[in-house]
């Protein structure tokens, strides 16, 4: 029987194992990241998706659903519902463009733009959290950024 070169990654052939895999490591990172905005994003009375369009905004209000959907790797479908939600919670507006009727321009409110200053407490909580240092989480953030960027050229 052939040795395997990595312990953490199977010889060709072998049957691939769940804690081997690179998505796994991916997925279940991502979903311990999103307990712990969960749990920090509830005194805010926000989602992760809602906190998401909300930075979006806080860098650059009053942008299209596209640019936002750019931003976010999402499709209008999925940011449309998601939008409404956090109109109807006063967190933002949404309007016709004036230019181009197609367009849907979303703004913050008041009680959305006040939020940022709550929300500037969480990075420092989030690598807290990591218990790594921030070299360490900038480093990682920019491998995934690259990771990600080479997984849609081939999606």
């Amino acid at each position: 029987m052939e040795t395997n070169p990595s312990p953490s990654l199977p010889a060709l052939g072998q049957v691939p194992r769940l804690d081997a895999q690179l998505c796994f490591a991916l997925y279940s990172t991502s979903l311990a990241m999103n307990k712990l905005y969960r749990k920090l994003l509830r005194r805010l009375n926000l989602t992760y998706s809602q906190y998401l369009v909300m930075m979006v905004l806080w860098e650059k209000n009053e942008q299209t659903v596209s640019e936002v959907g750019e931003r976010l790797f999402l499709d209008s479908a999925t940011l449309t519902p998601l939008l409404k939600r956090m109109e109807q919670a006063d967190l933002l507006t949404r309007t016709r463009c004036p230019n181009d009727e197609r367009q849907v321009i979303i703004a913050l409110t008041a009680h959305g733009d006040a939020l940022r200053h709550e929300a500037a407490k969480l990075p420092e909580a989030i690598i807290n959290a990591t218990q790594c240092t921030l070299e360490q989480v900038v480093g990682m953030k920019e491998q995934l950024n690259t990771l990600r960027d080479s997984l849609m050229k081939n999606a």
